[in-house]
């Protein structure tokens, strides 16, 4: 009889993985903030840790290098980030708001809240019906980003006005497309849903904190009622956790944004945003200069009270003093990490700008001839700034520059290319150009079909199919020739 038996294996696989140290994570939150919101977390730093301080105009030394307003080239040490004290328009604490920063600047014509989520939407793999719906999603949304209509109203309001019958199901998924759009939290239908979008996204991006993002996934899920009525003492009793760690997750929480759309909204019946640009770029004959605005932002240093109470407690030798020591060393490691996030993004923001001039140099000169704007990806500029694509990335989706002639958003040096028949290459946005060209410049009795416009696009050496024509009309709200007709 023959015997069943089992064996046992034991292989050995060897996976490589990479996990942000918190330095690194503390330099992409960082990186991210726009020019006011570093201003915000800066002065919220400084109340939090007593040994981060403010530099005083009068007190700043001299070491390394910064730009400051008007292309002067001021210096500053290595270890502190500073302003230089003869600059006279040094404003210390006062906060410059938004709306007195971008008054009488002039914004760019077609940068909205609904464009910025609409080109979003042109790159997902969608048909015309699910595009449409999309489309109906996203101007649906409210000002702060997120969907306050109720699925049952967008559902009806397509089919009486759209022609469009779906149902709930079908809705949701598409919907659920816009909330991975940046920012994050767009596309929500509550605030709880928004802030839970938010940590979601940080879940991907960041792989050293999963348990505080657990804990916080936890706070909004199970304890949202406590949460958003404030009831926080009895908290971390009800999560069966240490009230330190409830703390530090209901912080994180607060810090999220409950208006996501904010940032992309304009005034309505207004062509102006309230836009804090994040550089400004002079252009002087054949000299283009770069500047980053950041000479706002209070400049900071390791207290020097606070590093002479650790020397003390080192020197004494004393164990009671053990314990005080390595608070002082956490709060001085703490505002030292700080300061270098606050450099890094300073030197990643200043390389990532300058690449961009270099590559953009040609549609700059000429006074911001679209025709000009060379198609350029964000692999393009990693790998001449020599960043992840990621980082371009969170720079991009976030930082505006203001030029000679509006305030524009990063994104907008960035499209892709498309070939023409003599084997050059134009951005995609000078091909919608010349396609408004000709349906401004059509015979309103008898407007251009796609097939007629794909024709006439063929005449000027761009090789398109016709679904390709009418995707780009759609991305410029144009609706179809018999609608056009006059």
């Amino acid at each position: 009889m023959k015997r069943n038996s089992l064996s046992h294996t034991q292989t050995q696989n060897q996976t490589q993985t990479q996990t942000l140290s918190p330095q690194q994570v503390l330099q992409v939150r960082i990186l991210e903030l726009t020019t006011v919101e570093l201003e915000d977390k800066v002065r919220s730093e400084i109340m939090e840790n007593p040994a981060l301080e403010a530099i005083e105009p009068e007190t700043i030394d001299t070491g390394g290098i910064i730009q400051s307003e008007g292309g002067d080239t001021y210096i500053t040490s290595a270890d502190d980030y500073r302003t230089p004290d003869d600059i006279p328009e040094y404003a210390g604490w006062e906060h410059r708001s938004s709306s007195s920063a971008a008054e009488d600047i002039p914004v760019s014509a077609g940068i909205s809240f609904g464009d910025t989520l609409l080109e979003q939407l042109g790159e997902l793999p969608l048909n015309d019906i699910e595009r449409a719906i999309g489309e109906y999603l996203i101007g649906s949304l409210e000002e702060d980003g997120l969907l306050h209509k109720p699925i049952d109203e967008i559902l009806d309001e397509l089919t009486i006005y759209n022609g469009i019958n779906t149902n709930e199901e079908s809705l949701i998924a598409i919907l659920k497309m816009i909330q991975t759009f940046d920012p994050p939290g767009i596309g929500a239908r509550s605030l709880q849903e928004c802030l839970l979008l938010q940590i979601q996204r940080e879940e991907e991006n960041d792989d050293e904190q999963p348990q505080n993002l657990a804990l916080q996934r936890r706070i909004l899920t199970t304890h949202y009622d406590d949460f958003s009525h404030r009831r926080w003492d009895n908290l971390a009793e009800k999560l069966g956790i240490d009230e330190e760690s409830c703390r530090e997750a209901i912080a994180d929480i607060t810090r999220l944004n409950p208006r996501p759309g904010a940032s992309l909204t304009e005034g309505l019946g207004s062509s102006r945003q309230q836009i804090v640009p994040d550089f400004t770029i002079d252009i002087h004959d054949e000299s283009i200069t770069v500047q980053l605005d950041n000479m706002y932002i209070p400049q900071l240093r390791v207290s020097n009270d606070y590093q002479q109470m650790l020397d003390d407690q080192i020197r004494s030798g004393r164990a009671e003093d053990k314990e005080a020591a390595q608070f002082l060393r956490h709060k001085i490691d703490a505002a030292k990490g700080f300061i270098n996030a606050i450099k890094q993004r300073e030197e990643t923001l200043t390389r990532t700008m300058n690449e961009i001039v270099k590559a953009q140099r040609t549609f700059l000169l000429s006074g911001g001839d679209e025709a000009q704007l060379k198609p350029m990806i964000l692999e393009d500029i990693a790998q001449r700034a020599g960043y992840d694509i990621s980082t371009i990335s969170r720079v991009s989706n976030s930082k505006y520059v203001q030029l000679p002639w509006g305030i524009f958003p990063l994104k907008y040096f960035f499209s892709d290319g498309i070939a023409t028949k003599d084997g050059g290459e134009i951005s995609v946005r000078e091909l919608h150009r010349c396609l408004q060209d000709l349906i401004e410049n059509e015979d309103k009795s008898a407007p251009l079909t796609d097939t007629e416009l794909m024709e006439e696009l063929h005449k000027q050496g761009f090789s398109l199919a016709r679904r390709t024509v009418a995707k780009y009309r759609e991305q410029l709200h144009i609706p179809v020739a018999r609608l056009r007709k006059e």
